[in-house]
């Protein structure tokens, strides 16, 4: 689906899927859960699921002649330390504009994990006091226009890359890459289990299977706690996306979000939170995260719990990456 769309290798190559066996007796053991290794992707700057989306955005960011990557996040985002090690790779200069999307006051918050990483590779970061809001920001428009003013030639990439015109065809690929993997490994899932914010990840999915029939299969597990916003910003993504690799039309429907995580709000976790991201790294060494990962987590561990998957299901937890944002939350963790 994706032959005709140029793309510039940041990644290893296709992510590993591994069982998670402790987990899964853990729970019972009617469900069989396994997890794609998305945080395991790259060796620039600890990867993520934001490269899968910027490798389809570079080639379009060379084309146009620019020479600033210009990109916006939290303070601990880890987008922008994503285009912040592309930036470095490609050769370009990179402005980030961190706002404070997260109500959260750890003394070292805002100099260690993701930003410190953007930092050491160059990137020049700009601390904003706005809150939290997947759409376009004022912030970084006028970070756009700055870097004209001072004559470089800056090429806009959203939050998350997700509204970008070729944000979705990331995770189209990551659809198209499991299928191969499950024809060698001599299995199907039924379910995958991503964490939904600014929306392409998801978006990409549910376009990428649906060519199999399983795009109300992907279950996001909204973090943003803005549901309503992500909910429509996925479907649009998703519509696009679709429209643009001319795949089948995306509805309403395809878009499952559970809102039952996200508290209390974006990138603070719950109690609940800390208990999954403990559990996942004493039953299986897996590290995720506070503000993604850990929710998505907590939400896939719960449903399963609950008896939302079919006895028999397997599920595929689709883990993005996110582990250098721990260091900001280090309090939370300071008895592990």
């Amino acid at each position: 689906m994706l032959s005709k769309f140029e793309r510039y290798p940041l990644t290893f190559g296709p992510t590993p899927i591994e069982h998670l066996p402790r987990l899964t007796a853990h729970l019972g053991g009617d469900v069989l859960i396994y997890a794609k290794r998305e945080d395991c992707n790259s060796g620039l700057a600890y990867g993520g699921n934001k490269l899968r989306k910027l490798e389809y955005i570079v080639p379009d960011a060379i084309a146009s002649g620019a020479d600033t990557l210009v990109t916006i996040g939290g303070v601990q985002s880890n987008h922008t330390r994503m285009v912040a090690a592309v930036a470095a790779k490609i050769g370009m200069k990179c402005r980030l504009i961190q706002e404070a999307w997260v109500p959260h006051e750890d003394a070292v918050y805002d100099r260690v994990g993701n930003i410190m990483l953007s930092r050491i590779m160059g990137a020049e970061t700009q601390l904003v006091d706005d809150g939290f809001d997947i759409g376009i920001r004022e912030s970084w428009t006028k970070a756009l226009e700055d870097v004209k003013a001072k004559g470089g030639k800056p090429y806009p990439i959203p939050a998350g890359a997700s509204v970008h015109k070729f944000g979705g065809l990331g995770f189209v690929g990551f659809a198209e890459e499991v299928r191969a993997q499950e024809a060698e490994m001599g299995l199907h899932f039924d379910y995958i289990v991503v964490c939904t914010v600014t929306g392409s990840t998801h978006a990409g999915m549910v376009v990428g299977f649906a060519a199999d029939g399983r795009a109300r299969n992907v279950i996001g597990i909204d973090a943003s706690c803005t549901p309503a916003q992500t909910k429509a910003q996925v479907l649009e993504i998703a519509k696009n996306t679709a429209e643009l690799i001319g795949a089948r039309a995306i509805t309403a429907e395809d878009i499952v979000l559970n809102e039952d995580y996200a508290y209390p709000v974006y990138g603070v976790p719950s109690k609940e939170t800390v208990e999954a991201i403990r559990l996942s790294a004493r039953l299986e060494g897996m590290i995720t995260d506070p503000v993604y990962e850990g929710k998505s987590m907590q939400g896939m561990i719960d449903l399963v719990q609950k008896g939302f998957f079919p006895k028999g299901s397997r599920v595929l937890y689709a883990h993005l990456g996110g582990a250098p944002a721990l260091n900001g939350y280090s309090y939370t963790f300071r008895n592990g």
